[in-house]
């Protein structure tokens, strides 16, 4: 009989790699933006990723609920929950009483996601959700302001900007993903000279008009992101200079669309990539803002 680990990691910590990034790099970009350390932000910090790891005992604990997971996780979930909320409830605590009232505000429509994702959950329907992945993409963005404020001491209503530009990068990275994880199963034609055992397999590519058609929301998302940035820095809202880091998403969704799909990659080859691109708008991004 297996022995169980002490720390099951697929307990206590979400296993996908592209909520990490959704999560860290709003949070990452509204501390270089604030640019003031604190003890509150420091707090926040903490507070910020106790709720995110939070999800993941709690989702264990409705799978235990509706029967999908072994109730041998119980204890671990059930502790792994009740540390993260203890320290979660403790920083806003901190935060409240330090006058940082309108965070509130920011937790009820996170609050309001994570009740739909776990009924999802309950319901054996979680996966493969774009518009929760995209809702929650919004949510976990909510980060950046909300380090922007709380550095800075008070609110500010231009961070908000910084909210609705991190939200469209991460809409069209989700988006993006879901149309390279599509291309994997794009057919293959057999090629090689007649009576050849086994012929030779490559990736069949279809026609530029197939593959716009397949990879719309993908193009339509950039076009949108793009537009709203092009506007926003027309109008003098933000500096033309954040036109460079969408800049290189769209091109990396052109690539990936229009001239090198996906077909026969491993997910964790689109993954790694991404996370590459991540990184580099990152970088970008926090040298284009003002």
């Amino acid at each position: 009989m297996p022995r169980q680990r002490v720390f099951p990691k697929h307990v206590l910590f979400p296993q996908e790699h592209g909520a990490w990034m959704m999560f860290l790099a709003p949070l990452l970009i509204g501390l270089v933006v604030g640019g003031r350390w604190s003890g509150d932000v420091l707090a926040l910090v903490v507070g910020a990723l106790a709720v995110f790891l939070a999800r993941q005992p709690l989702t264990v604990l409705v799978k235990i609920r509706v029967g999908r997971r072994s109730p041998r996780d119980l204890p671990v979930a059930l502790w792994g929950l009740m540390l993260y909320a203890g320290v979660a409830l403790a920083v806003l605590a901190w935060l409240l009483l330090r006058g940082y009232v309108f965070l509130l505000y920011l937790a009820l429509p996170g609050a309001l996601v994570l009740a739909w994702y776990l009924s999802l959950v309950a319901a054996r329907r979680e996966r493969h959700q774009r518009a929760l992945d995209l809702v929650a993409a919004g949510i976990m963005a909510l980060a950046a302001p909300a380090a922007v404020w709380v550095a800075r001491g008070r609110y500010h209503g231009h961070a908000w900007w910084l909210w609705l530009l991190l939200w469209l990068q991460s809409a069209v990275a989700i988006v993006y993903v879901f149309d390279r994880l599509e291309q994997r199963d794009w057919p293959a034609l057999s090629k090689g000279p007649q009576g050849a055992s086994p012929r030779r397999k490559t990736p069949r590519m279809p026609s530029l008009a197939e593959r716009m058609r397949r990879g719309w929301r993908s193009l339509g998302y950039t076009a949108f992101a793009l537009t709203v940035v092009l506007a926003a820095s027309a109008a003098g809202y933000i500096s033309p200079r954040l036109l460079l880091p969408y800049a290189l998403q769209g091109g990396e969704v052109l690539w990936g669309i229009l001239v090198s799909p996906a077909v026969g990659w491993r997910p964790t080859r689109i993954g790694l990539r991404q996370l590459v691109v991540y990184g580099l708008f990152t970088l970008l991004f926090l040298w284009a803002w003002e």
